[in-house]
């Protein structure tokens, strides 16, 4: 994490995606992730790994349902829970 000042409007637009509250938004601008846009193109593969590695910390593997929440928003729209992907985490052990 970072102790640095957050913009608070890209924290309360990250704050609208799905399952999003001020921590994960902490955590989205970390990695650089600014908008829905920018999930696009990532998987939440890489952004759990690179979140993982940034923080020096393995972090509670239901941020990568979480991740794969907002990135299957990204692409498609659809609002899903995050524990909707826990099932494909588990049957890959991530």
């Amino acid at each position: 994490m970072t102790d640095q000042p957050q913009d608070p409007t890209l924290m309360r637009e990250l704050q609208t995606l799905p399952n999003i509250g001020p921590a994960c938004a902490r955590d989205l601008i970390l990695l650089g992730i600014a908008g829905v846009d920018d999930l696009k193109d990532r998987s939440a593969d890489d952004l759990y790994a690179e979140l993982c590695a940034k923080t020096g910390v393995r972090q509670d593997p239901c941020v990568w349902d979480t991740f794969a929440s907002i990135v299957h928003f990204a692409r498609t729209g659809e609002r899903k829970k995050w524990w909707e992907f826990t099932g494909i985490r588990k049957s890959r052990q991530i």
